[in-house]
């Protein structure tokens, strides 16, 4: 995964001025503006019209938040459908026409980053796409969110590119940076990667078990294992509802292309 495409944002770099926000709903066409609520948002600003967003911390310091794109998706891992996929390329992407709603990614993620589209007529999973399908296309050279960015806060190239120059800049500088990269190896490595001056933790789940180093369990049902069982039970529903559901469009469609001569027996017995 050393040359999979990775942005490196420099938290000392970014001021907040949210172009980034902008230019990734241009391109992917959400909905503009933030006027609340936000169905289905959450506090650090992420929703499905949102897919990355500039939190504001103490010491006027601003933190984006997007997909990390993980080496070892959790989202992938647990996702029973293939709705979710990790590309050769590197960026993690969603095929709604697989999706069954169940949304194990969003409580999996340990990162946040999943949001459901509550208040859409057929809703799905939404969230970064790093571009893929512009990058895949040869449409644009560099996501979106880094092209519009003014002051040069996130950069993109190959991983093993960002990780030489985090690690130049935390050299370079010791006294200004927490030397430490964000998403070198937290829970496997990411392809969002992360210098600061201040601790990005909190970008992260709190709990422990999901900030080592470690990837998380490649099996869906291993995985599982570390999702509150309330949520499993809401995904286990889901999945019985969309099998049945399935199963009956199915035998109704086999019904509709039943031969015209084959007539149905109850009707026979009802025309004599």
């Amino acid at each position: 995964m050393i040359n999979s495409p990775s942005i490196l944002t420099d938290v000392t770099k970014c001021i907040g001025c949210e172009e980034c926000v902008t230019a990734c709903k241009k391109i992917n066409g959400l909905r503009m503006g933030d006027a609340p609520p936000r169905i289905g948002g959450t506090p650090d600003g992420l929703s499905a019209d949102r897919w990355t967003s500039v939190i504001r911390r103490p010491g006027n310091r601003f933190v984006r938040k997007q997909c990390r794109h993980c080496l070892h998706p959790a989202c992938v891992s647990v996702c029973p459908v293939g709705a979710l996929q990790k590309t050769l390329e590197g960026p993690v992407i969603y095929d709604k026409s697989l999706c069954m709603g169940c949304r194990y990614c969003m409580v999996s993620c340990p990162y946040g980053i999943p949001h459901y589209e509550w208040s859409a007529v057929a809703p799905s999973v939404r969230k970064c796409s790093l571009c893929y399908p512009f990058l895949s296309s040869g449409k644009i050279a560099a996501p979106a969110c880094v092209t519009a960015c003014p002051t040069k806060a996130s950069i993109f190239g190959s991983r093993g590119e960002m990780l030489y120059e985090a690690k130049h800049r935390l050299a370079a500088e010791p006294k200004k940076y927490v030397q430490r990269v964000w998403g070198e190896r937290q829970v496997g490595g990411t392809s969002v990667l992360y210098i600061s001056d201040i601790s990005l933790d909190f970008l992260g789940w709190q709990d422990s078990r999901y900030l080592h180093d470690e990837p998380l369990p490649e099996s869906t049902w291993a995985a599982l294992k570390l999702v509150p069982l309330e949520f499993v039970g809401m995904g286990a529903l889901m999945g019985a509802l969309y099998w049945i559901i399935e199963r009956r469009r199915r035998l109704a469609g086999g019904q509709q292309a039943k031969p015209s001569g084959m007539a149905d027996t109850h009707e026979t017995e009802h025309e004599q």
